[in-house]
C-alpha cells in the first residue's frame, strides 16, 4: 500500500497507522498520531463559513465523527408554499456531513462532497431544526456519513446519505499521468 505523508495517523487506513507487537497478535497504535479536531475549533471554523452564515447553522454538538448542526427557520428558508426549502435542507446536512468527516480526520486532510441522497420525510414550516449526521464507514479515500434531521417536535423530516472524498487536493488543474 502506497503512504502519503497526511496519512500518517489517520484513522483512514486502519493498518497504516498501527504496528504489531513483537511475537504476539496484537496492535499497538502509532504514538505519531495526529490530534484530531475539537469541538471548539469546528465551531470556530463554522464561524467562518459563508453558508454556515448566511444559513445560520450553529454547533449543537461535535465529537470524533459526529456532527450536530442546528438552525432556526426564518423566512429566508422558506419556500413559496411556507415551509423549508430543499435546496437549504440539502445545505444543513452536507455542512453536517463534510464536517462529521473532518471531526474523524487528522489535521490537515481535506474533505469535499462526492455525492449527497436526501429524502424529504415532512414540510417544516418553522422552528428549530437539527441535522445529526454520523460517519458511519470511513475508508482511505473515501468516507460515507448518514444523516437525520429532526423539527423541535422530534419529527424525522428528511434522512440522508452521502459520501466525502478525503485527502490532499491537487494543487494545480494540471491531472497526473
Amino acid at each position: 500500500m502506497q503512504r502519503f505523508p497526511w496519512m500518517e495517523g489517520s484513522p483512514l487506513t486502519d493498518m497504516a497507522h498501527r504496528k504489531r507487537v513483537a511475537g504476539s497478535n496484537k496492535v499497538q497504535k502509532n504514538p505519531r498520531k495526529r490530534p484530531h479536531t475539537t469541538a471548539e475549533e469546528m465551531r470556530a471554523r463554522l464561524r467562518g463559513s459563508n453558508t454556515a452564515r448566511q444559513f445560520e447553522f450553529d454547533v449543537a454538538d461535535a465529537d470524533y465523527g459526529h456532527v450536530a448542526l442546528t438552525m432556526r427557520v426564518g423566512d429566508q428558508h422558506r419556500q413559496i408554499h411556507g415551509v423549508v426549502h430543499g435546496g437549504v435542507m440539502a445545505a444543513l446536512v452536507d455542512t453536517a456531513g463534510g464536517l462529521a468527516t473532518y471531526m474523524a480526520l487528522p489535521r490537515g486532510t481535506r474533505t469535499a462532497t462526492i455525492e449527497l441522497k436526501i429524502n424529504y420525510l415532512e414540510g417544516v414550516e418553522g422552528g428549530v431544526v437539527t441535522a445529526d449526521a454520523r460517519v458511519v464507514r470511513m475508508g482511505r479515500h473515501i468516507a460515507v456519513v448518514d444523516c437525520d434531521v429532526h423539527d423541535e417536535g422530534e419529527r424525522l423530516v428528511a434522512k440522508a446519505l452521502m459520501t466525502f472524498f478525503v485527502g490532499p487536493f491537487r494543487k494545480s488543474g494540471k491531472r497526473p499521468r
